[in-house]
């Protein structure tokens, strides 16, 4: 594939790896799941063990998105976010991953947050198969939880990442 690019885990704003150190405990993790027209959000604990699926923001213009991300930040208490990476099945970064890099970009330059990425690959496929499968969701209801549930699953594989250090 032409002009993508394979994954370097080295890219991230800041290393999963070096999250405990550069955020003071007892502060929170904010998952972000980017869509088109949402974000999903899922919160952490404050040890770091657990991610619990929070809310869903409608985007709109990227400084109304932040100013509700910046919201909820300071009400939770967030020291750092975590942002799904969709990385593509084959390992490279296409248009999607480049548009939330862009996105962390943005945001650092709005407030300085920690911020790391996260391998979101079949994070949504899961969370959809969840809700048909355990919990007989209709497609309105999946539609109104999934964007949030996909984040905590993306933000419970980073915590869970990090605790097996």
């Amino acid at each position: 594939m032409r002009g993508a690019r394979k994954l370097s885990l080295d890219m991230p704003t800041i290393k999963p790896e070096a999250l405990r150190n550069a955020i003071a405990i007892p502060k929170r993790l904010l998952g972000l799941d980017l869509g088109t027209k949402t974000i999903g959000l899922a919160l952490s604990d404050t040890t770091w063990a657990i991610a619990s699926p929070l809310e869903t923001i409608r985007r709109r213009k990227f400084t109304l998105d932040a100013e509700r991300l910046f919201a909820v930040v300071d009400e939770h208490d967030v020291g750092g976010l975590v942002l799904g990476l969709p990385i593509n099945m084959d390992g490279t970064e296409g248009p999607r991953c480049q548009s939330t890099r862009a996105f962390a970009d943005n945001v650092v330059a709005k407030r300085d947050i920690a911020i790391t990425f996260q391998d979101e690959r079949l994070s949504t496929a899961a969370v959809q198969r969840m809700l048909v499968d355990e919990m007989d969701s209709t497609r309105k209801r999946r539609a109104e939880l999934v964007d949030k549930l996909a984040a905590a699953y993306i933000l419970q594989g980073l915590l869970d990442r990090l605790n097996r250090e």
